[in-house]
């Protein structure tokens, strides 16, 4: 059996979808589905299980020898959440026990981490380099330190010969996709937007408070969830005890929001009105104006598979999926 935590949500899903499609039916989904419609993500699924977040580990303890690996992807992912004892709770020391749990049961555990990680970028965005380069890096906010302070764990742990067979923990860029619909005000800009873009009506994008950057040229590495759901299956699949540790999944190409919105306008066969609002004080400290994956330590670990383009991931996620009346995966 697969573990999938965080299996109703949107990376979750996603993953879940492509290893139904795979002949895999034997998913335990850990997840918390709540009154937002969080459900439809798995409505297509099919799957053994369906646990409450703090039913994984009485399940564990009866149906483990079963489980071939743990894909934990399962977090609380706001930028804004301000309750520390929450995320760490949830995000800190949830992992640091599955890890335990899995290296114990010697089964392999694959975790999401996050290009939060990196903060300004001030010291780059290079998943080379060990604990020591982790050290220089200064998350932005509490989310984002949580998954520094798992990572910087999950190093030292390896170290010391404490660790799953096989581990990988992704550092995931801007990703985008279908079955983003329950995040709300964390949805992509191509789901928030669309609606609005079909209709001809105006869309609203961040000023630039920098004067060496116009409006909307910020720049991010845009993802398509399908890339990384190919690259955390082929992880899955190799299972190669040397390429444990930690990956950056991006493109490894940054593109500018405006390039990110007129590829959803080119998908709906409209050029999008844009109007540029400030960043609102709140947020504007800690908001990033580039983010872009160095994909090296990915590429020579083995996984040669193209990305996407910005101009086709779009595509396919507003003509496949936004543009139809179920749009979920």
């Amino acid at each position: 059996m697969l573990v999938i935590t965080g299996g109703g949500g949107f990376i979750g899903s996603v993953l879940a979808a492509a290893l139904n499609e795979a002949g895999r039916s034997d998913l335990v989904l850990v997840d918390h589905f709540g009154t937002d419609g969080k459900w439809r993500n798995i409505a297509k699924r099919e799957f053994s299980d369906i646990l409450p977040i703090k039913g994984l580990f009485p399940w564990l303890e009866q149906h483990g020898g079963e489980v071939e690996a743990i894909f934990h992807l399962g977090a609380n992912s706001s930028t804004t959440a301000n309750d520390a004892d929450a995320i760490i709770a949830g995000n800190l020391n949830d992992t640091i026990a599955l890890w335990r749990w899995c290296t114990g049961a010697g089964t392999r555990f694959i975790y999401a981490s996050s290009a939060a990680t990196y903060g300004d970028g001030s010291a780059g965005f290079d998943d080379a380099g060990g604990l020591e380069a982790l050290r220089r890096l200064h998350p932005l906010n509490l989310y984002g330190w949580s998954k520094h302070a798992f990572d910087r764990w999950a190093l030292r742990e390896a170290a010391a010969g404490r660790a799953p067979p096989f581990w990988t923990g992704l550092k995931f860029f801007n990703v985008f996709g279908p079955n983003e619909h329950h995040k709300g005000a964390m949805m992509s800009l191509v789901v928030k937007n669309y609606p609005r873009i079909a209709a001809g009506e105006p869309i609203q994008l961040f000023k630039s408070h920098r004067p060496n950057i116009a409006d909307g040229e910020q720049r991010r590495d845009f993802v398509y969830v399908k890339d990384c759901v190919r690259v955390m299956l082929w992880l899955w699949r190799e299972a190669r005890a040397e390429i444990s540790g930690l990956y950056n999944l991006g493109t490894g190409e940054a593109r500018s929001f405006l390039d990110f919105m007129n590829a959803a306008g080119a998908a709906c066969g409209r050029a999008p009105t844009i109007e540029f609002i400030d960043i609102p004080p709140a947020i504007r400290p800690s908001y990033q104006y580039f983010t872009e994956a160095r994909m090296a330590r990915l590429r020579q670990a083995g996984y040669s598979a193209p990305f996407m383009s910005l101009e086709e991931s779009v595509r396919d996620c507003v003509v496949e999926h936004l543009s139809h009346s179920d749009p979920y995966l």
